[in-house]
């Protein structure tokens, strides 16, 4: 039986992948195989020791300890691409809102006075005060075109669009996946100087933090709008606001409010809407259940920020998974514990990622506790399972 410990509200959708004669799935839970969460901070919790798992509904992981779960050979999963579509959608609001003074014009509207006689004509005199532009012919720039950016690249092309997307790290699987009328740009400033829309679509690293600067926001065009539905700290807001005072961004639409941001006139800040639909966090909870089932079951590993892509059918009587620092001679002396205790290796996966290295093991006969203890004095080894 396994033990899951939900440190937020899991969408029922996902829960029910668990079938219940093999999990126990509780918000109040002792020993935990796994935890499963959306943005429960987890940084200052004790970590339990039999933990093997965690899964974050969502793609960001920036609540999570993640170096030092690394250290104790516990994997890390989320789910990127499972709220894209709801991102998606929001964003092209966004470039909607922005282009059409929606929120500034809804504000006059409902804030209009007398019988409706006056409201008319007080609409008439000042509905020209929020003329908008169209976005057919207008250019927009993706910074980061992984499932979320190539989306939406590709939805507002069908709008009319032109794109210029920024990416040096795109994979080969959403490279595939984009509009061939989608544009390359060779640096960040080349996209800032072209585009009349810039929209974010990266995690908040120290390589990405600020990285809308005062010093950049003078390569973009005058009257360029900003959407940041990525991570608050991409976009310096103070650099953004001054940058709208003097009139050289138009505005700036964000899903993450600050005292700053939320009431200045060219700014809308939304509650961190970008994947807060129902169908986005079912999809979540749904990927996620279904990648731990996986690794506690099998040891394979899908979407894992921190350990390699495994995966590999079941042979043998057996399966060991062992997680190590990736050194020389580690596989070495993992076969030969298994060679001295007689345990023939029926089939081997073994990847590394950075400083972790994991293996897969199917064995032709069982193994016991004592092989393990052997497998874990291993220097090196930081976590071994018998499945």
């Amino acid at each position: 039986m396994f033990k899951i410990l939900t440190l937020n509200n899991i969408s029922v959708a996902g829960l029910n992948r668990l079938p219940r004669d093999k999990y126990e799935v509780a918000s109040e839970i002792m020993h935990p195989d796994a935890i499963l969460l959306r943005s429960f901070k987890m940084h200052e919790m004790e970590i339990p020791k039999t933990l093997k798992a965690v899964g974050r509904a969502g793609a960001g992981v920036n609540n999570i300890p993640v170096e030092k779960l690394t250290s104790m050979g516990i994997p890390v999963f989320n789910t990127p691409g499972a709220n894209a579509n709801a991102v998606k959608e929001l964003v092209v609001a966004a470039l909607l809102i922005a282009s059409r003074n929606l929120t500034q014009a809804w504000d006059y509207a409902r804030n209009l006075e007398g019988d409706d006689a006056s409201i008319a004509k007080a609409v008439e005199a000042g509905k020209k005060k929020y003329a908008g532009t169209e976005l057919p012919g207008k250019t927009l720039g993706v910074i980061g075109l992984g499932a979320i950016g190539g989306r939406i690249a590709n939805a507002v092309i069908g709008l009319g669009m032109k794109v210029i997307g920024y990416d040096p790290t795109v994979t080969i699987q959403h490279a595939w996946n984009l509009s061939a009328e989608v544009q390359r740009a060779l640096s960040f400033e080349e996209l800032l100087s072209e585009a009349d829309y810039i929209t974010f679509h990266v995690p908040l690293i120290d390589a990405t933090k600020n990285m809308l600067n005062a010093e950049r926001i003078k390569h973009m065009k005058n009257n360029a709008i900003v959407l940041n539905f990525a991570r608050g700290g991409i976009v310096d807001d103070d650099a953004v606001i001054k940058a709208l005072d003097e009139e050289k961004l138009y505005a700036y639409i964000n899903d993450f409010p600050t005292n700053e941001n939320k009431n200045h006139p060219r700014v809308v800040s939304l509650p961190h809407l970008g994947a807060s639909t129902f169908e986005a966090e079912e999809n979540c909870a749904v990927m996620v259940a279904d990648q731990i089932q996986d690794y506690l079951e099998n040891g394979n590993i899908t979407n894992s920020v921190n350990f390699p892509e495994m995966k590999m059918p079941r042979a043998g009587a057996s399966r060991i998974t062992i997680s190590n620092s990736n050194v020389p001679n580690m596989v070495g002396q993992i076969t030969s514990v298994l060679a001295d205790s007689g345990i023939n290796i029926v089939d081997m996966l073994n990847k590394s990622r950075g400083d972790i290295a994991y293996n897969l093991v199917d064995l032709g006969t069982g193994a016991d506790e004592e092989v393990v203890n052997k497998i874990k004095q291993i220097e090196g080894v930081l976590a071994v399972r018998i499945i």
